[in-house]
């Protein structure tokens, strides 16, 4: 019952199809041949083809209601329209927080065999990152935080700002959903699939699970995680082409 006033909100399907064609500055979502506008009122243009094709199947798939709870790649385009131009610096210093407190730095203290997994996986990618992207984080064991040099969050935040708006959208979006800077990037670079990145950004509750197996909620909260990571995966692989 709870549910029903939100989705009562929520707008019913009114257009017939939804498209991507070619558009002044980029690339046009079209419902029946309109551009759908962004919460600020901005039209929903996109720089490459392949992402506006990417936004306009989700718009195909609704069905009655239009539920942008299930539409992760419009949520990403609005995010980058209506918030990315006009606060680049401070995502940007978002992106640089998430690497100051980066899950993959925060290794266990036992038992034996989680460590040995952390640092195999954990720390290959930290490896990644500084040898790809110049990036030097530190890892410790234990969870109490610990200060990244200012020089390497200063290298994140510099290279955050070199992003356009879209890829900046996702990396801070993925910093986010995955717990890590360093994983989102490596997603962004095609590094790591969004499976592959959700697993490592959940490695510990991955090991605890082959012990004491797994509940229905955290089976469906890994699932819908899963689509979150899919799509974020899709939308960094359209950027690039």
């Amino acid at each position: 019952m709870a549910d029903k006033p939100d989705l009562l909100q929520r707008p019913r399907r009114f257009y017939k199809a939804a498209t991507a064609a070619p558009h002044e500055g980029g690339y046009a979502v079209l419902l029946d041949g309109r551009t759908p506008k962004s919460p600020a009122k901005s039209p929903l243009v996109l720089p490459t083809l392949a992402l506006a094709q990417l936004v306009a199947d989700e718009w195909e798939a609704q069905v009655e209601i239009i539920d942008t709870t299930v539409m992760p790649a419009t949520r990403l385009a609005f995010t980058a329209i209506d918030r990315i131009r006009e606060t680049r610096a401070e995502v940007a210093a978002e992106v640089a927080a998430y690497a100051g407190s980066d899950l993959l730095c925060y290794w266990a203290e036992h038992p034996t065999p989680l460590v040995e997994r952390q640092k195999r996986d954990w720390g290959g990618m930290l490896d990644w990152a500084r040898a790809e992207l110049g990036l030097n984080l530190q890892p410790v064991s234990g969870v109490i935080h610990t200060a990244q040099s200012p020089a390497a969050l200063a290298s994140v935040e510099a290279l955050a700002l070199t992003m356009d708006d879209f890829t900046l959208a996702g990396v801070a979006y993925g910093a986010g959903l995955l717990g890590s800077t360093v994983l989102s990037l490596a997603l962004r670079a095609g590094a790591v699939t969004g499976q592959r990145a959700l697993d490592l950004s959940h490695l510990e509750e991955a090991f605890q699970a082959e012990i004491w197996g797994r509940d229905a909620e955290a089976i469906a909260r890994a699932q819908a995680l899963a689509v979150e990571a899919k799509v974020l995966e899709r939308w960094f692989a359209v950027l690039r082409r």
